[in-house]
């Protein structure tokens, strides 16, 4: 029992933000004390403390440089083996931080760093600092480089892009410890992107379970800066908007997703909670599907199938009801703090179903739809 319990365990890792306060602190040694370490132990945001691997340890020309490579645990992150660099130069007075190979720089308003900023988090530079100046004699001041070879070519498979944030990867954490396969850092990581559609001036957002709808919205001539992902998470984000000035939310994305939302699931992970063939069925009732209609829809194996079953038989309205029932269930869910609209579609790309707010708030974001 006892082996068995242990494979189950998942391993901890550790944050690019951990790793770039631990290669500034051992780079800084190097350059004031003269000593090389292989490990140093930093402090974490919310107390406690972490050791970590140091490598390539130096101190020349009146520059100390350090790397830590990025262990994620058993987190699938894709900073994963990436090695995290810190070079650490004296100055008068301060801890100034800046990023260089591999670190992005912030292009857009919203985010938590200013524009033109490298896209070092606030807690990651708290915490460089922190560190370094546990090193640094008392009045010395420092300036620090942090770089991740290749991050530039990782960025791509971040969030990064989307938000503007240009050249590489972001420093992150704000514990210090990547829990491993964390739900609730990765809905963290969608959030952003309401706030940097708030700082662009749109009130009116579009959010969408995947690129698919990103594409789709494009298509469709919705402002790209106004669309936000939001994976399987879409409870979250519409909570996230009802906390924020939003003022109407247009829910786009294919009808496997958004049938979901009709009956009153939000976290649309198809293992935790999936009601779409009975929610199909119980709608295509109302509409006056016949018994032997209701239960070819009880067993499609996908919710794609019910299009042309619906089509074949005159009830494509259906989709139209959903559309709006999606809508319903999701201002309720959001306190009815915004207006909601919904329009979805299939893996083709057609249109299927929408209801009036979808058509309000797509009109005002000047859509290119041509809806009846």
């Amino acid at each position: 029992m006892g082996s068995s319990q242990e494979k189950k365990e998942l391993k901890t890792g550790y944050t690019t933000g951990s790793c770039a306060a631990a290669a500034a602190k051992a780079a800084a040694m190097a350059l004031i004390q003269g000593e090389t370490v292989s490990q140093v132990t930093i402090s974490l945001p919310g107390g406690g403390q972490l050791t970590l691997p140091v490598s390539g340890v130096e101190a020349a020309c009146g520059r100390g440089r350090a790397e830590v490579v990025k262990d994620a645990g058993d987190d699938p992150d894709v900073t994963h083996g990436l090695t995290v660099v810190a070079e650490v130069t004296l100055e008068n007075k301060g801890v100034h931080i800046a990023g260089g190979q591999g670190i992005g720089t912030v292009t857009l308003p919203g985010l938590a760093i200013p524009v033109g900023e490298a896209a070092i988090n606030p807690v990651p530079r708290q915490m460089i600092e922190r560190e370094v100046k546990t090193v640094l004699p008392p009045g010395q001041g420092a300036r620090v480089i942090i770089s991740v070879p290749g991050g530039e070519e990782v960025a791509n498979q971040t969030m990064n892009p989307r938000l503007g944030i240009v050249g590489g990867i972001s420093i992150l954490g704000t514990g210090g410890i990547v829990r491993p396969m964390s739900e609730e850092a990765y809905r963290r990581s969608l959030v952003p992107q309401i706030d940097q559609a708030l700082a662009l001036g749109y009130r009116l957002l579009v959010l969408t379970p995947g690129r698919m709808g990103v594409r789709k919205a494009e298509e469709l001539g919705l402002p790209r800066s106004c669309v936000a992902e939001t994976s399987n998470f879409i409870g979250a984000m519409l909570e996230e908007c009802a906390q924020r000035p939003v003022e109407g939310v247009l829910l786009l994305g294919h009808l496997g997703k958004l049938v979901k939302v009709a009956a009153g699931i939000f976290h649309t992970l198809g293992k935790l909670a999936d009601g779409r063939r009975e929610t199909l069925s119980a709608y295509a009732a109302l509409e006056g599907a016949s018994r032997e209609v209701i239960e070819r829809l009880m067993n499609i194996n996908t919710a794609e199938e019910a299009v042309e079953i619906l089509r074949q038989e005159g009830l494509s309205q259906v989709f139209h009801r959903l559309a709006a029932a999606s809508s319903r269930r999701a201002a309720d869910y959001s306190g009815r703090r915004f207006k909601v609209g919904t329009l979805m579609y299939s893996l083709k790309g057609e249109i299927v179903g929408y209801d009036e707010q979808a058509k309000q708030i797509g009109g005002e974001l000047a859509w290119k739809a041509s809806l009846k």
